[in-house]
């Protein structure tokens, strides 16, 4: 009887890294089913991410303006990933930075969940996200992610193996949960973010414009360097926040398609990037296409990016700090074919075959 397969997967409403993952494990279990909290993907990101399947979701799905506002239901997350029903499946494999490795599966049953990182909001960011609020608000949420932070560290257990997408994420696996994990690298698609050594005078930066990605951090420091190009792709909260204090020096481009993304990948003189990441697939893209990268020298940009070979670290997250590396970067010659080579690890074919294998053992070690 042929082995059946269920991916669990946090929620599905955006095309990004998670999302890359994912593909790439439905590219290695092409026929598994897909759980998730929530699936509000369009056509083009269902084509792109699941192939036009559509997962099955919790009861969140069908929740009064849960399309807009399904994070206001965090404190039922832990109940409605406990409502999908997996218990059909031999495999069961969790994709998971928030809720999906709490799935409830059976002591029949192999689950091995691929952690993007604990959920970040009720660990690392706790305070970060509470410290705004006003009261009662500010009470309540904390009250709500407490009790996240419980339900996820007890439901730990609930998980046979760990996979870890990087270092960084394998050491904070360790610290919440107090388990052990194996590093397989996310997939980054070098075949398409291909090698350009014809560089323009310009930086790139490149992500959801969302706080804890410090590109408004990145453009307080182009600010400070008025003759020095910074171009910036994508959109989010903090879009308007951005376009109001960037100087003429500075261009935000809004969202961006794929090849639009790739062509100012390939040209940009180096890429800057002051997220602490728990992998960072868009730097690696960066990479792929020769172009350097000035990352933090924190999270998994440390392990990714080598300093002074495919690109130029900064230590704090202070405008000074970038901008004294984007100095000390203009100082410096780098490789774009040899960059370009340092990417070429992370391929896609080297994620499907670290995970057949990876899985393979882990069936074989799992048998009593």
């Amino acid at each position: 009887m042929k082995e059946k397969i269920a991916i669990v997967h946090d929620w599905l409403v955006t095309d990004a890294g998670a999302e890359k993952v994912l593909r790439a494990m439905l590219d290695v279990f092409p026929d598994a089913d897909v759980f998730s909290l929530v699936d509000f993907l369009n056509d083009e990101e269902r084509a792109a991410v699941l192939s036009g399947k559509h997962a099955k979701t919790s009861f969140l799905q069908n929740l009064p303006f849960a399309k807009k506002h399904f994070r206001n239901y965090l404190l039922f997350f832990p109940f409605a990933i406990e409502s999908l029903d997996v218990s059909a499946y031999d495999l069961v494999i969790s994709s998971s930075w928030a809720v999906a490795k709490g799935v409830k599966t059976t002591k029949n049953q192999l689950h091995i969940s691929y952690c993007h990182t604990p959920i970040r909001y009720a660990w690392d960011l706790f305070e970060t996200y509470t410290a705004h609020l006003k009261q009662p608000k500010k009470f309540l949420v904390r009250q709500t992610l407490s009790f996240i932070r419980k339900w996820d560290k007890n439901t730990a257990s609930r998980v046979d193996f760990f996979l870890a997408n990087s270092r960084f994420v394998q050491q904070r696996i360790e610290k919440t949960y107090g388990r052990s994990s194996q590093v397989l690298y996310p997939p980054v698609d070098t075949k398409n973010f291909t090698l350009c050594e014809e560089k323009e005078d310009f930086y790139l930066t490149a992500s959801r414009l969302v706080p804890y990605k410090k590109t408004k951090l990145i453009v307080e420091a182009f600010n400070e360097m008025p003759h020095k190009k910074l171009y910036v792709i994508g959109s989010g909260e903090e879009f308007q926040a951005i376009q109001a204090i960037a100087k003429e020096n500075v261009t935000l481009l809004g969202y961006q398609d794929k090849k639009t993304l790739i062509h100012f990948m390939q040209k940009a003189k180096a890429f800057v990037y002051a997220a602490v990441e728990d992998f960072g697939i868009v730097p690696i893209e960066a990479l792929s296409c020769g172009t350097p990268v000035i990352a933090l020298n924190q999270g998994a940009t440390k392990e990714t990016i080598q300093d002074g070979i495919s690109g130029i670290h900064f230590s704090h997250q202070t405008a000074q700090s970038i901008i004294e590396a984007v100095q000390k970067f203009e100082t410096l010659h780098f490789d774009a074919k040899h960059i370009s080579a340092l990417a070429y690890f992370y391929r896609q074919e080297r994620f499907y075959e670290e995970l057949t294998q990876l899985i393979k053992t882990l069936k074989e070690t799992s048998k009593p």
